[in-house]
């Protein structure tokens, strides 16, 4: 006679494969249910931002768009200095750190981090392309930098060196909207050079430029770059001298150079260097490293020179300056021997003398020489003495083209004060 069914092997080999699944399947919701049915919402991107995660709807208010900017003249920057003393103003109406975060930080952590809001989304990234001849024919490099905005006209401060020699410039705001730049102007003197973007004006976060005037050595600074391409990177640190001098690219020399000891690195230069109420006193350009990185030493233009030249360079696309119009000179060490002039300029003008040619003539032959003792030796400005070409310069440029000048020169031994009215430069 057969067994019954519910018996049989092959019933209780069955059924006891189903309890073991059933087992298998009660662990397994017990060890890794978090991770099957109770998983977190996924990373989402904000802004342009690094990946956070995704907040519950009653905890989005951070993440809304900004409120409308201001009202704002296109063509000007900020310039709105503050009061000493007085709160961050938050320039990019970004919605502040959560007080409840802040509360558990000290002072200065909580300054940095309301600086940064309030700055770090008018700080660009530019990135340049040259073309030149290399071994095998043309070649493509590349290079970066920072700046940053000043204006809803779209204008953008860097430096001069960061665009040098560049075909193309892009720029990179902070929703990673990037869009090609046109150059409008620039000036290898100062280390700077303004560029322009066309884009919604909602998009841009002008900067309040600051006094560079009220800067003290000690003061707290910050700096924020795209040190290495690692965009809108925040450093801080000390003003640690104040009036260096620095050679710009051209050979000139760039005087009132604030010095501080903030980490700053290639992809740095051209972006703002802050004080603690978020306003712009300097444009970072340069640092000294045996390494060509940070080395606690790096060097910013102060914005209240780069202020001086801001108008020039938007209207005329250069530095206009005041011109003696004198072509070539010999330094001697007493002072500088003028080798020659714009003809009709305003030294030539003045009656300043140059170097005159001597010409011997005789049988067969004629021979020609240069008379130094017939040329003038300039030898101070407004009585200011000048031994240097760029003492020279830097006299003549605290006037404006059109003002009348005392050169002091020395003709045949004797010192003699000279009014010259003064050109531009071409």
């Amino acid at each position: 006679m057969m067994k019954d069914g519910h018996s049989s092997p092959l019933f209780r080999s069955v059924l006891a494969h189903a309890a073991t699944a059933a087992v298998t399947l009660l662990l397994v919701l017990v060890l890794f249910g978090g991770r099957m049915g109770l998983r977190r919402p996924p990373l989402v991107k904000i802004g342009g931002d690094a990946n956070i995660e995704a907040i519950p709807e009653a905890q989005q208010g951070f993440l809304q768009e900004p409120p409308a900017p201001r009202p704002f003249t296109p063509g000007r920057a900020v310039v709105e200095p503050q009061a000493p003393g007085a709160a961050v103003r938050f320039a990019g109406q970004e919605p502040p750190p959560p007080e409840d975060v802040l509360r558990g930080l000290d002072p200065d952590e909580r300054n940095n981090i309301k600086v940064y809001s309030a700055v770090n989304r008018s700080v660009v990234n530019i990135t340049t392309e040259a073309t030149g001849l290399g071994f095998f024919g043309d070649e493509t490099s590349s290079g970066s930098g920072s700046g940053f905005v000043i204006d809803r006209a779209g204008h953008i401060l860097t430096n001069f060196h960061v665009i040098q020699g560049a075909d193309n410039v892009r720029v990179t705001l902070f929703d990673g909207t990037s869009q090609d730049a046109e150059v409008v102007g620039a000036d290898a003197a100062n280390d700077v050079a303004v560029l322009r973007i066309k884009v919604a004006d909602k998009k841009l976060v002008p900067v309040v430029l600051g006094d560079s005037s009220r800067v003290m050595v000690g003061q707290k600074i910050l700096a924020i770059g795209n040190p290495f391409g690692l965009e809108r990177t925040l450093t801080s640190g000390i003003v640690s001298s104040l009036e260096r001098s620095l050679k710009s690219r051209n050979g000139r020399t760039i005087k009132g150079i604030i010095q501080t000891d903030a980490a700053v690195n290639p992809g740095n230069s051209g972006g703002p260097l802050l004080n603690s109420r978020g306003e712009v006193i300097g444009m970072n350009t340069a640092i000294v490293s045996q390494v060509g990185q940070s080395a606690g030493i790096s060097f910013a233009v102060p914005i209240n020179g780069i202020r001086r030249i801001l108008d020039q360079l938007i209207e005329h696309g250069r530095v206009i300056r005041p011109d003696l119009g004198i072509r070539r000179y010999l330094a001697t060490g007493k002072g500088l021997l003028v080798v020659s002039m714009v003809e009709g300029g305003p030294a030539e003008q003045a009656g300043i003398q140059g170097v005159k040619v001597r010409v011997e003539q005789g049988p067969g032959f004629i021979r020609r020489s240069i008379d130094p003792d017939t040329a003038d030796l300039i030898v101070a400005v407004e009585h200011h003495r000048v031994f240097t070409l760029e003492e020279l310069l830097t006299e003549v440029e605290k006037h404006h083209p059109g003002d009348v000048v005392r050169v002091t020169v020395v003709r045949d031994g004797k010192p003699m004060d000279i009014q010259v009215r003064l050109g531009q430069s071409s």
